[in-house]
């Protein structure tokens, strides 16, 4: 295909690798010299605690990224700014005399406005901005009802999902075929990564974590999980086995392909591997809550289900004792806090344990679930505004297809279930590790000579409970009542 442009500029956003990559290949295959770019962006950036373990990720994948490229092009690398994005992009295609740039969609109602800023400043100057699907097998309006609208319960999408499915849909894009077109540096302008300390970070326990950062520690993560992944259906609600992926931080940034997961899936099941069919149900469901905030928006801030904004939450001065007890994993239930305390020392939860701390959070202590939501948005390294978003709908009710209002976890059950030995709760609430596996998961129903040898006093190196289950159900049947009645 004979090249139309000159040159333009990709901008790396959450997709941040070199290979199949949808914007990089359509820039290298329509452009003779093309740049790489990616922006700090000051806005997003500047409310952010300066130790942040998602600023070390990104920064450590724009590293290897700039690597990456570099390996093709000697001469060129990545071009990082660090600024207002809606300024310094504009400013840098100028810069480069850029004819086009090119960059991956996003669907966040902040991203979508400052995409359109950015698309308006680069039209003033003759720019035109091209932007493609990457981060989602399929997006916004591309599986919908027979009656063309969107889907608002799961399975029915995922059947039509499936239907939908052929080899060209998760196809990789060659972008090695046309790496000549990567461009040297112009003279004066430099490639290159700053510092976490340059852009006013500081180092975190990231490393600990064992993450691996860009597409090197994507593709080792992955060849790990694919030797585990046919149990992945046995394995994956118990916190204490190594049973999930733990890829979710690198499809949140894109330093792996989500067309390369869902082909290696997709090839497992056919072969008749139940727990493929298992984890590429969870890829659909992530393409499901993208596209239910393309066509819903509002879900930012409001019930999916209007109805359920009518619902009375806890206030005042209690409310917040509560809350402050479950953000510090001291609500006397075990595995919650255990739970609460893993995502407060790593920033990665089990997604089990996500669904029993929302639940408790809503369920239990009767708090608003969008403090939920936030407090996660805060904490999490794979936090993704689609999928924290309709988790939290789906546990208290309010999303599309998400469990009846009446279906409430038992903290103490879920915990008997899904750490049954008390292991992954010896790991993160170390003053209960001396309790008998039966008494670990409620310590206040423990005998008395039991606590005493696992030198456990409750209210001094525990607490007890804040709230007792039962009780606090039916205070939730009370309060969801207003559901009934508004319908």
């Amino acid at each position: 295909m004979e090249k139309v442009l000159d040159s333009a500029l990709v901008w790396f956003r959450r997709d941040l690798r070199s290979d199949d990559h949808a914007a990089l290949f359509h820039a290298l295959k329509a452009a003779r010299k093309v740049w790489c770019a990616f922006v700090f962006d000051s806005e997003i950036l500047d409310p952010l605690p300066r130790a942040d373990r998602r600023v070390e990720f990104i920064h450590d994948s724009l590293v290897a990224l700039d690597e990456a490229l570099r390996r093709w092009q000697a001469e060129g690398g990545l071009i990082v700014r660090h600024g207002v994005a809606t300024e310094e992009l504009p400013r840098l295609a100028k810069q480069l005399r850029a004819q086009a740039v090119y960059a991956n969609h996003d669907d966040e109602p902040t991203a979508l406005a400052r995409d359109s800023k950015v698309r308006g400043a680069l039209a003033d100057i003759g720019i035109a901005l091209h932007t493609s699907k990457d981060h989602v097998v399929f997006e916004r309006s591309e599986v919908l009802t027979g009656g063309g609208t969107p889907y608002s319960v799961f399975t029915p999408y995922k059947n039509a999902w499936l239907k939908k499915l052929e080899p060209f849909y998760v196809s990789a894009y060659p972008v090695e075929k046309y790496t000549d077109s990567l461009a040297s540096m112009p003279d004066g302008m430099h490639a290159g990564v700053p510092t976490l300390a340059q852009i006013g970070f500081e180092p975190t326990n990231l490393h600990e974590m064992k993450l691996g950062a860009g597409s090197a520690g994507a593709q080792a993560m992955l060849a790990d999980f694919l030797t585990r992944i046919d149990r992945y259906d046995e394995t994956r609600n118990f916190p204490a086995v190594k049973g999930p992926s733990y890829l979710s931080s690198h499809l949140r940034f894109g330093t792996v392909s989500i067309r390369q997961l869902a082909r290696k899936a997709e090839s497992r099941m056919r072969h008749g591997s139940a727990g493929a069919a298992t984890w590429l149900s969870e890829l659909i469901w992530r393409d499901f809550y993208h596209q239910v905030l393309h066509h819903r928006p509002q879900v930012v801030g409001a019930s999916f289900k209007p109805e359920y904004d009518a619902i009375r939450w806890e206030h005042g001065k209690h409310a917040e004792t509560l809350f402050a007890a479950w953000c510090e994993g001291r609500t006397g239930y075990p595995l919650v806090d255990a739970a609460m305390a893993q995502i407060n020392q790593s920033g990665y939860m089990h997604n089990r344990l996500r669904m029993v701390v929302a639940s408790f959070l809503v369920k239990d202590l009767g708090i608003d679930w969008r403090r939920g939501e936030r407090y996660f948005a805060e904490k999490l390294n794979d936090y993704d505004l689609a999928a924290n978003n309709g988790g939290w709908q789906w546990a208290a009710s309010t999303g599309c297809d998400a469990q009846p209002y009446f279906r409430i976890f038992n903290p103490v059950s879920q915990s008997e279930k899904f750490d049954a030995s008390g292991k992954f709760i010896r790991r993160y609430v170390p003053q209960l590790a001396g309790l008998p596996d039966k008494a670990i998961h409620a310590p206040w129903l423990a005998r008395p000579i039991e606590l005493m040898d696992a030198k456990v006093v409750l209210d001094q190196n525990y607490p007890r409970p804040i709230v007792m289950h039962d009780e606090a159900r039916e205070k939730t049947l009370q309060r969801y009542a207003v559901v009934k009645r508004t319908k």
